[in-house]
């Protein structure tokens, strides 16, 4: 059931998950793989720290970490009043290291990071298990084609391991659950 709403608006998110919830008589997982950022002129994710404007860093950090916040925030607090369940929120490589020319892209998802960090804690006893699932890869889909073209399937991740990582998370009981998953393609450079 496709229902359309932006990510990060806190009304229309709470708008949405009403609408999942009445739709499907509860709600019990979460999950957020939107991204959101306002990008500035330059380079993708802000170019190099010393070139970049307030405006670029705000587009490329500040839009992404406000757009987690609302999800993070709305979906848990709509799982807490539904009794419990899972919240995972997708983040890409950058929320575990800055790239060079990436500095304010990566602070965005460091942000984000941190807030899944703080609402695991947080909901833990209250019966929502919160995850952060770290895709360190592109994700090959028709989204990504144009520039994925030439790139070695093995360097990109697959859409349904991503889908399996997510079932993984959510189906974790009380006694075994992972806050934080990282994924990463054989293909591709992986580092701790």
């Amino acid at each position: 059931m496709p229902l359309r709403g932006d990510a990060s608006d806190p009304a229309q998110v709470d708008r949405v998950l009403a609408q999942a919830r009445e739709r499907f008589g509860g709600l019990d997982l979460v999950v957020n793989a939107a991204s959101a950022s306002r990008r500035a002129e330059g380079p993708f994710g802000g170019g190099p720290v010393a070139d970049a404007t307030l405006d670029g860093f705000r587009g490329w950090s500040t839009a992404v970490a406000e757009q987690g916040f609302v999800m993070v925030s709305r979906g848990a607090a709509a799982l807490r009043d539904a009794g419990g369940g899972a919240l995972i929120q997708v983040v890409g490589g950058s929320s575990r290291r800055a790239l060079p020319g990436r500095g304010s892209w990566a602070a965005g998802q460091f942000a984000v990071r941190a807030l899944v960090h703080a609402a695991a804690q947080e909901l833990r006893a209250e019966g929502v298990h919160v995850a952060l699932l770290v895709v360190d890869a592109t994700i090959e889909s028709p989204k990504t084609a144009p520039f994925t073209r030439d790139a070695p399937r093995e360097a990109l991740a697959d859409q349904a391991d991503v889908a399996a990582a997510v079932v993984y998370l959510a189906a974790q009981s009380p006694r075994g659950m992972s806050h934080e998953l990282v994924l990463t393609p054989a293909g591709d450079r992986w580092t701790p």
